[in-house]
């Protein structure tokens, strides 16, 4: 698993981001936050959700705090988005080349519009998936936000 495309995409835009690289293949899929906590025995808000929204057709990443959910309202009067939804499978493989549940940070073909979660600061370290379901990879709150170019902001 670690040699599969997309865990390499992430690990490569770690690297290049001089950002640790380390890898975790877990035994099974983990498509929910509490799945992931659960697998790697931490708190649920350790988990760094990556979501994908349809901004007025033009992606944007979402990595929220896995302890709660996104408020969508909230979010697209902060972006002043007149339609903000979750996106569709496609929409999502189209902009980011991973799958739902496994959606990484980065590694994407090109870079998708970041906000990150506030309330993950609260932790030492974070957890995100790497590309693929079975992937994850920790990381600092400031490491994420300084490797996707992503916004702080509060979003649930």
């Amino acid at each position: 698993m670690l040699d599969h495309p997309n865990v390499t995409a992430v690990r490569d835009a770690l690297e290049s981001a001089g950002a640790p690289a380390d890898i975790v293949i877990l035994d099974e899929a983990v498509h929910t936050a509490a799945l992931a906590a659960a697998a790697l025995d931490i708190e649920v808000g350790q988990i760094a959700n990556s979501l994908i929204f349809d901004a007025d057709g033009e992606p944007l990443l979402v990595l929220t705090s896995g302890a709660h959910r996104v408020d969508t309202t909230k979010v697209a009067l902060l972006l002043d988005v007149a339609k903000l939804k979750r996106a569709t499978p496609e929409f999502v493989r189209q902009h980011t080349g991973q799958a739902i549940g496994g959606v990484a940070p980065l590694g994407h073909p090109k870079p998708v519009r970041t906000l990150i979660d506030v309330d993950l600061e609260q932790y030492p370290v974070v957890w995100a998936a790497a590309g693929v379901p079975q992937s994850v990879f920790p990381i600092t709150y400031a490491e994420l936000v300084r490797v996707t170019s992503g916004t702080p902001a509060s979003v649930a």
